[in-house]
């Protein structure tokens, strides 16, 4: 039987001792202000058991995280329209790269991408009455946890400085990939990519897809088909450029955000998330990625 606690503390003072902890993220002003030295580590498995290290229950930025919620949500209102609009396949490319989308005709390579998450935005916007607000309680009733809020420093931060997702916006609308005007479609992906969440809490969120498709609540919120299809995306591309190092390395469906959170998962028996604001080269946390290779390996629990 593995002691959980026990292994989360001894990679946590192992990787804590790193003189390399990345950059934090400055292209968005306000995430800069975040100091690196945070790291948390927590574990949730699936019988509610809970065990965590560090700054595991202190809010951040979620960022590219919540791509995956914001895709549950639209696959759940309306998967045939959503494939309809983008595809499956990993860019090999950074996230905020243009020139895929511009070569393949306005249609994003797949939804964990910026340019696939503004056209999942878009989709929310057409479906939700109040999209800000209506997506927000979808990711409270995720996790039974209505403290969950958006940032809106972050929002307005990115809002003020997100020239590139100006850009892909407006090339999205071009190719008539985008329904309702750029500047709503904005506004909502911004405050959507500004929600906060601890680790302890992003385990929560994560639960329903370790968990074929039934949240915290005990409440279906996604079929087995639905799950399994998120799942696979988050093998193939929730690390951008650096999916394939995170599949080799770890071994676990997942999501990281330039925030230093990073969601993982076994389906059918636990989730574990990581928050280290300092990044590595290809924008996913340097500490992070270091802690979940070694918990794979110590505990020998991957999807391989």
């Amino acid at each position: 039987m593995l002691d959980f606690q026990i292994i989360l503390e001894a990679i946590y003072k192992d990787v804590i001792k790193s003189k390399n902890k990345g950059t934090v993220a400055s292209y968005i002003p306000e995430l800069a202000c975040v100091d690196k030295n945070n790291f948390g580590v927590h574990l949730r498995t699936l019988d509610g058991k809970d065990y965590g290290v560090g700054n595991f229950n202190e809010p951040f930025s979620i960022q590219s995280i919540s791509k995956v919620l914001a895709l549950s949500k639209a696959i759940a209102l309306n998967e045939n329209n959503v494939w309809k609009r983008l595809g499956v396949e990993p860019s090999g490319n950074p996230f905020n790269r243009l020139s895929l989308l511009e070569i393949e005709n306005g249609i994003p390579r797949n939804p964990l991408n910026n340019d696939g998450a503004i056209v999942i935005a878009d989709i929310l916007i057409s479906h939700l009455k109040n999209p800000k607000e209506d997506f927000l309680n979808f990711v409270r009733t995720l996790t039974n946890d209505y403290s969950i809020n958006y940032n809106t420093k972050v929002a307005q931060s990115e809002k003020n400085t997100g020239f590139n997702n100006y850009a892909t916006t407006n090339l999205l609308k071009s190719f008539k990939n985008l329904e309702n005007s750029v500047d709503e479609v904005l506004d909502f992906y911004f405050h959507q990519c500004s929600i906060e969440m601890s680790c302890s809490q992003l385990s929560k969120a994560f639960y329903v897809f370790a968990n074929k498709g039934t949240c915290m609540l005990n409440k279906l919120r996604l079929t087995e088909s639905q799950t399994k299809r998120i799942n696979a995306i988050m093998l193939t591309c929730g690390f951008y450029d650096e999916a394939g190092e995170f599949a080799f390395k770890v071994g676990l469906p997942g999501k990281s955000g330039v925030g230093g959170g990073i969601a993982a998962f076994l389906p059918d028996n636990f989730v574990i998330t990581t928050w280290s604001p300092g990044l590595n080269k290809k924008g996913n946390s340097k500490l992070g990625m270091l802690a979940l290779e070694q918990f794979t390996t110590k505990t020998k629990q991957s999807i391989f």
